[in-house]
């Protein structure tokens, strides 16, 4: 882990263990109640020794899936922009995302005993969805593979203990600008995708003809403003609620207007999805989404070079946060070792490697650690029993999938636009009175959505942080693997003049 939150988690476990040998056994015993003292569960997950009961365990699952099932619709909506030419459906992503989230936690909870949740993750499914399949052309099942190839590569850093090598690698700096850059993308994204943002006489425009018309515009709005207001009062779930609200709004508007889809005669109507129930809301799970997998057919399509920097990409985009997150976690719940690392901390990154194996095989992009499961720890979670209590609720989530398919995009972008603040808030850690790393990190920022492209604004903020250091005569403070990374890059952006050049 960087020194930086090793020092910080040290004084944080300092201090615990002051607490610990004051309070002494006394404390351990008033926390133990009838149901913890003995049993399968207390004996598995270690209830007594760290202070937790059963209640307490499934109180705090409750509320991390609450704060993260928002993915349920988020995924879907994301993904299904690159599902033209399949049978794929946004009910069959979200059974998905549901299913592979389920498992990955509850593998979460019983193999580390840390409780930790998993889905599918923010701004790699956006990378998969718009980069690799709009941008590049993949398939859907293409895409999936490359996601495949990713988590094989971080479960080979992890087991062999490489991983924190490419840690420290990439500088902090660095990866906060990865982080925000990936933040602002999906902000963009949720824009466009509402039809807050659309092209017009310029490159963008606001809404149509500079301002914000329609009943779909109303529902972005008031989805937002809803999720600003309750996550200013600290209510838990409050992206999920927002759009809940906004999604009631929705029907009863559509009911009474009867909102048409946007097209060239109505530049008010919904984007995609008109939200009008049809069916039932509860249905046995679609698993279309399962094995939508093409090993190798990226490779063909866009050569070895281009594959490996994509898979590097989209492997810094998964790296860096869950060493973080872990971290934050098991701060907020007293679970670090006297050097600042989380308890168990290998059989951790272990589950997590496989977040993107399966999220590959499962067609709903890569699965990470959420930070939200610090909602969790804050209601008293201690253990992977609370883990396996929010993989359980996303396992029978499967089978109101259909919900997230009447959710209007108009709704769900709110959150996108809300994940984009949440991120951009590591622009703090950035220092841009240092050009060395203000510029790199600008670039980084800049070009993921300037550039519609997440791969493209971590490659320029690599070489240019390369270059800077040469320049300044700090070429040997550059890691090994940077100056590896940045020269791949090089070629990465100038392949097509090299093609072409080569085919003349």
């Amino acid at each position: 882990m960087a020194d930086a939150v090793r020092d910080g988690a040290k004084i944080g476990v300092t201090l615990w263990r002051v607490n610990t040998k004051v309070a002494g056994n006394q404390q351990k015993q008033a926390q133990k109640t009838p149901d913890d003292q003995s049993g399968f569960l207390s004996n598995f997950f270690q209830l007594s020794q760290r202070g937790s009961t059963v209640s307490r365990e499934v109180r705090g699952g409750l509320v991390t899936f609450i704060t993260m099932a928002y993915i349920l619709i988020l995924n879907p909506a994301i993904l299904s922009a690159n599902t033209e030419g399949t049978d794929i459906t946004i009910a069959a992503i979200a059974t998905g995302t549901a299913l592979v989230a389920g498992i990955l936690s509850i593998l979460m909870g019983i193999f580390a005993n840390f409780p930790l949740a998993m889905a599918a993750g923010m701004g790699l499914n956006a990378l998969v969805a718009f980069n690799l399949g709009l941008g590049l052309g993949l398939t859907y099942q293409e895409s999936m593979g490359l996601v495949f190839w990713e988590g094989v590569l971080i479960l080979i850093l992890v087991l062999t203990g490489f991983r924190e090598a490419v840690f420290r690698a990439v500088p902090r700096q660095m990866r906060s600008a990865i982080s925000v850059g990936i933040g602002l993308f999906i902000a963009f994204v949720g824009l466009i995708n509402a039809g807050i943002v659309r092209p017009g006489g310029t490159p963008v425009q606001l809404g149509v003809g500079g301002s914000l018309s329609g009943w779909p515009a109303l529902i972005f709005v008031i989805g937002l403003i809803t999720i600003v207001i309750l996550h200013a009062r600290k209510v838990k779930g409050a992206i999920l609620l927002g759009i809940t609200f906004a999604t009631v709004v929705a029907f009863i508007v559509q009911a009474v207007a009867k909102v048409p889809v946007v097209s060239d005669e109505v530049a008010g109507g919904w984007q995609s999805t008109v939200p009008q129930l049809q069916g039932s809301p509860i249905q046995m799970p679609s698993f279309a989404t399962i094995f939508q997998i093409d090993f190798f057919g990226a490779f063909t399509k866009l050569g070895i070079l281009p594959v490996i920097l994509l898979i590097f990409s989209l492997m810094l985009a998964d790296f860096f946060d869950t060493m973080g997150t872990m971290v934050a976690v098991g701060s907020e719940g007293d679970l670090l070792d006297e050097d600042g690392i989380p308890l168990k901390s290998r059989s951790i990154l272990v589950v997590d490697s496989l977040g993107a194996i399966f999220g590959g095989l499962g067609g709903v992009s890569s699965n990470t650690a959420y930070v939200e499961s610090t909602a969790g720890v804050g209601e008293g979670a201690r253990t992977g029993l609370a883990s396996v209590v929010t993989g359980s609720l996303f396992l029978v989530a499967m089978f109101f999938a259909p919900l997230a398919a009447l959710v209007p995009a108009e709704a769900a972008s709110t959150a996108l636009v809300f994940v984009g603040f949440l991120m951009m808030s590591q622009v703090t850690d950035i220092d841009w009175t240092d050009v060395e790393y203000a510029i790199p990190a600008f670039l980084t920022i800049a070009l993921m959505p300037f550039a519609y492209s997440i791969t493209a604004g971590i490659g320029a903020g690599f070489i240019f942080y390369t270059v800077i250091q040469v320049a300044r005569g700090k070429a040997k403070s550059v890691h090994a693997l940077m100056w590896i990374v940045s020269a791949m890059f090089l070629l990465y952006f100038a392949l097509g003049p090299i093609q072409t050049a080569i085919g003349g």
